[in-house]
């Protein structure tokens, strides 16, 4: 039986509160500019009433059923915010971030008859479905695989290529049983309804009323309708591995009977509504994509970005006042007053969209207010020589130049590679371990239109941290497709092949911001050793997004944090979010690095990436990856828009650099599927080489200039050895002490991604410096891949990095770094007493040193690990006790007493007396105790009693008219049992 008439059908769907489609919009968006023709309305057929009408609005997690049968659908990854006013009617703007769950009962399968009416509206081809009826998600051609009909509203499937995809399918035997409608082309302009209607054994699918496509089958619905609680879904694929939708949809209907031509073009929204919500979303489209750094366009200060094209509708833009602002969006900051002007976009549609726009005459100040600085800070700083906001002129002084440099009005750019933007300002000399923090004053004056601001900023520079000598190894990585978390590993010890996990084999960061994925991490240290930052992909391939959307689509942002440790990451920008650092017309931000540049003193972070002609992504040539970077100085702020950095016409992704001797060497993975020109072969790494990490790459060249560009040196370096395709290239110089180590040793990894994750070669400095054409390294007999174990168990492309035994301590007990043992010797040289510390790390050691002796102390500060005191008289005894530090990164220690003898002194003369000589040898007391003291020599022996601070004198006479120097000892025991053992010489002398 067929249902009652559904008296809403024609009826407009505005709801009460909803505002009015913008009037800038024309009436021009009308049923001519659809690009297709629909009955009207008059000649409307009465349609059966549905059995369940979404028309997007909702509550909470439910998609309400508009038809009064209150079979809603329930929503899965969906906010408020996923939710868009199209003039006055809902869009639930689907960006592969979720999916409804349509109930039993809308389609009961007694036989064939079913319709789906659904309107939609899309840019991106891929493996998605609009809609499926059916449930079960699994492999292609699998009995998890549940029977279905689906509709992807722009398929990427060869054949259907941005068009219109349906099929039905039910499983036969060996056969997956998917029986696909021909190809009918695909979406209108704008929002387009399509409806699929089956009759039998007839499917037909129209598109904004008239038909595209029919297909005669031999499929039972029956086979088809599940028997659990879900009919089937809108925006989930049933395949493994598709990705969720991404489109926005308007309105779908279902009917459990097969409706007519005239009922398909009846039930369809009208042209009208359909070109109300396209203009309604194609404005706001519009905006958010021209906004840029604007908070709203009567606030405008910045450039804006005028989108040739916006979801496929080309758009010609026109300015009121093109001094103003220009029909690229470049906007004037010269004027003194705010000043209006109207934008004007003339859409492929036929309609206009005009935006009246204030700008905000510059405030030189408000570039000043932009500036942010660390309050203390361990790295360089990020002096910006132009206003973020108006782009003023910024020079910078200092207080201490010698701590942190002033902007160099003679700065020059260099003839190749990038130019430093801080211009010689912000290079900061970090005082020695030991020596403490030390502050400076550094003031910032802007210049714009005439206006001058100033603005200081007090900053404390942070000595340098300890250094100790390597003795392990740090592993970070991401393990598959299905998840996109980052594991951390460490080696028991100095050998790189002895990795196990850490963190019980948890994950060590769990994204819950942006795509919610995490891949591809990598670990630098930086550039004085004492932190560690960590970068990121953020993509979520688990999360439903297709390959293809992740290319088109990706995040702008990477995953930074911070570390001294590798126990405890903070967000470098302090917030719960990545930090955008690729450009609008970008497709993603892939595999992010760094390294730091010696030239321009800041670190490079490099990355892979498509790039449209603009924002709006509908271009569909040129799109092979490429590399691009930016500069940062605390992993915070970065250069921007991103330099092109390879860019020789053929796809490349990974890049990994290392410095040795005056060369970076970068290893990149060659993205083509087979040769790129001088690559030989697809899917695998070169090898270049360049004195300027900063230089642009056109061509993979062999006899390129190193000191201009990056001259190749290897290509096809791991297939014939792997027998895989590879990418994430490491590269990592081995510890001293590390057995793999022959003396110059580094490991070279490659990410096999489809076997098992990273293989290595062990290799040397001089090696990897010296392949060449003729000579390539990867074709040396030394060049073997390694047998697989060692590494973490199946890590996907992750980083490595060496680390200090308690840094390796704290990762492999997960806690925090312990402070290292230490041992202090004393010894003395006369009353100099020396204390020594030494780690038991063989690291530094900073902080003081207390020697100690009755009731004597004095503390001393220790410089290179040791400090020196003289002890005063009368301190028979001392020990040196070292203090420990402030960072409290060695424990502290003392010595053994060291014992002082007694303090005698002795001097010997001589006189005449009658013609003979007399010795005469004094001895002074200079301790705190009496001492009996014996004077012995060539002409006799004698014991005096020589009080504290005392001295006493024995006579010698020689009898002789000439003596030759006689040494006198001095053997001397003090009342507490000291004793002083010395010599004295009496000279020679003669009487006359």
């Amino acid at each position: 039986m067929r249902p009652q008439p559904y008296p809403s059908t024609r009826v407009s769907r505005r709801r009460s509160g909803r505002r009015a489609i913008a009037a800038s919009v024309t009436a021009a968006l009308a049923v001519s500019v659809m690009g297709f023709t629909a009955p009207l309305a008059a000649n409307a057929a009465v349609v059966p009433a549905p059995t369940a009408h979404y028309d997007m609005s909702h509550s909470g997690t439910s998609l309400l059923d508009v038809s009064g049968n209150a079979r809603h659908a329930a929503l899965t990854g969906f906010t408020d915010a996923s939710f868009a006013d199209a003039g006055g009617d809902d869009v639930l703007r689907f960006k592969a971030d979720g999916y409804a769950a349509l109930p039993k009962g809308l389609i009961t399968g007694t036989d064939n008859d079913f319709t789906v009416e659904y309107t939609v509206t899309t840019q991106t081809s891929a493996n998605h479905f609009g809609w499926v009826i059916g449930d079960g998600v699994g492999p292609w051609n699998t009995t998890q695989l549940g029977n279905h009909i689906f509709l992807s509203p722009r398929s990427a499937q060869g054949g259907y290529t941005n068009q219109v995809l349906a099929a039905i399918r039910v499983k036969s035997g060996t056969d997956n049983g998917e029986t696909r409608m021909p190809a009918g082309g695909g979406l209108n302009p704008g929002f387009t309804t399509l409806t699929m209607v089956g009759s039998g054994s007839t499917l037909t699918l129209y598109r904004d009323g008239a038909v595209i496509s029919t297909l005669t089958h031999t499929r039972s619905l029956s086979s088809i309708i599940p028997a659990g609680n879900v009919l089937g879904y809108l925006g989930r694929s049933l395949y493994q591995g598709d990705a969720l939708l991404r489109a926005d949809v308007s309105d779908v209907k279902i009917w459990d009977v097969a409706l007519t031509s005239e009922e398909v073009s009846s039930s369809m929204p009208t042209a009208a509504e359909k070109s109300a919500a396209t203009a309604a979303l194609l404005r706001g489209e519009v905006l958010a994509a021209m906004l840029g750094a604007n908070p709203s366009l009567d606030s405008v200060s910045s450039n804006l970005t005028l989108p040739a094209s916006v979801n496929g509708v080309t758009l010609a833009w026109s300015s009121s006042n093109p001094s103003l602002i220009s029909t690229t969006g470049v906007v004037s900051r010269t004027i003194t007053e705010n000043a209006t002007a109207t934008l004007t976009a003339s859409t492929s549609l036929g309609s206009t969209l005009t935006f009246d726009v204030t700008v905000l005459a510059p405030n030189v100040a408000a570039d000043l207010d932009a500036i942010s600085l660390a309050a203390r800070t361990t790295e360089n700083l990020p002096l910006a020589t132009k206003g973020a906001v108006n782009g003023a002129s910024i020079t910078w002084t200092s207080s201490d130049p010698a701590l942190v440099t002033p902007t160099d009005a003679s700065y020059q750019a260099p003839a190749v590679g990038a130019a430093d933007p801080f211009r010689g300002g912000g290079l900061v000399s970090r005082p020695a371990y030991g020596e403490g923090d030390r502050e400076v004053t550094l003031t910032a004056t802007a210049t714009l239109n005439g206006q001058t601001a100033q603005r200081t900023f007090d900053v404390t520079v942070a000595e340098v941290g300890r250094w100790a000598p390597d003795a392990g190894y740090a592993a970070a990585y991401f393990k598959s497709d299905g998840d996109e978390k980052i594991y951390q590993a460490a080696t028991s010890g100095n050998d790189f092949f002895t990795f196990s996990p850490v963190n019980g084999g948890n994950a060590v960061i769990t994204s819950t911001a942006d795509t919610k994925g995490l891949r591809d991490p990598y670990i630098l240290r930086s550039k004085d050793g004492d932190k560690y930052y960590m970068v990121a992909t953020d993509l979520c391939i688990s999360c439903g997004t297709g390959w293809g959307p992740a290319q088109s689509n990706g995040s702008l942002k990477i995953e930074v944090w911070e570390s001294t440790d590798l126990v405890h990451w903070s967000r470098t920008n302090g917030q719960n979010a990545g930090i955008t650092i690729n450009q609008p017309e970008a497709g993603m931000t892939w595999a992010p690095e760094a390294y730091w540049d010696d030239e321009l003193q800041s670190y490079v972070v490099f990355f892979a990436s498509r790039l449209y002609s603009d924002a709006t992504h509908t271009n569909s040539d040129k799109l092979y990856a490429r590399m691009f970077y930016v500069l940062t100085r605390d992993f915070k702020t970065f250069t921007y828009p991103p330099a092109t950095w390879q860019d020789t016409g053929y796809a490349r992704i990974d890049s990994t650099v290392t410095k040795i001797g005056d060369y970076y060497y970068r290893f990149t993975k060659n993205e083509e599927g087979g040769a790129a020109g001088t690559l030989e072969a697809g899917k695998d790494i070169f090898l270049e080489r360049s004195k300027v990490l900063t230089a642009p790459t056109t061509s993979s060249n062999w006899s390129a200039d190193p000191e201009t560009t990056w001259q190749l040196t290897d290509t096809r370096m791991t297939t014939l050895e792997t027998g895989q395709a590879g990418e994430g290239p490491e590269i990592v110089k081995l510890n001293e002490g590390d057995p793999n180590n022959t003396g110059d040793g580094y490991v070279f990894l490659v990410d096999n991604y489809s076997a098992g994750g990273y293989r290595a070669f062990v290799t040397t400095g001089a090696a990897i410096a010296s392949s060449e054409q003729s000579n390539r390294l990867s074709q040396r007999a030394e060049w073997v891949v390694r047998p697989a174990g060692g590494l973490p168990a199946s890590p996907r492309h992750g980083a490595f990095v060496s680390v200090t035994k308690t840094v390796l301590d704290a990762m492999r007990g997960w806690t925090d770094v312990k402070a290292v043992g230490s041992t202090t010797t004393l010894t003395a040289d006369g009353r100099t007493a020396t204390a020594e510390v030494a780690a038991a790390d063989k690291g530094q050691v900073a902080g003081t040193v207390t020697f100690s002796g009755g009731d004597w102390s004095r503390t001393v500060t220790l410089d290179e690990g040791a400090a020196s005191v003289e002890v005063p008289a009368g301190v028979s005894s001392v020990t040196a006790r070292y203090d420990g530090y402030s960072d409290n990164l060695v424990t502290p220690s003392t010595s053994p007493a060291v014992t002082f003898g007694l303090e005698l002194t002795a001097t010997g003369t001589t006189r005449c007396v009658a013609g003979k000589v007399t010795e005469i040898v004094s001895v002074t007391n200079a301790d705190a105790v009496t001492a009996t003291v014996t004077v012995a020599g060539r002409y006799g022996s004698k014991t005096l009693t020589v009080a504290a601070g005392k001295t006493a004198s024995a006579s010698f006479t020689t009898r002789a008219a000439s003596i030759a120097a006689d040494p006198v000892s001095i053997i001397g025991t003090a009342t507490d049992g000291r004793t002083h053992a010395s010599t004295v010489t009496v000279a020679a002398a003669t009487c006359q």
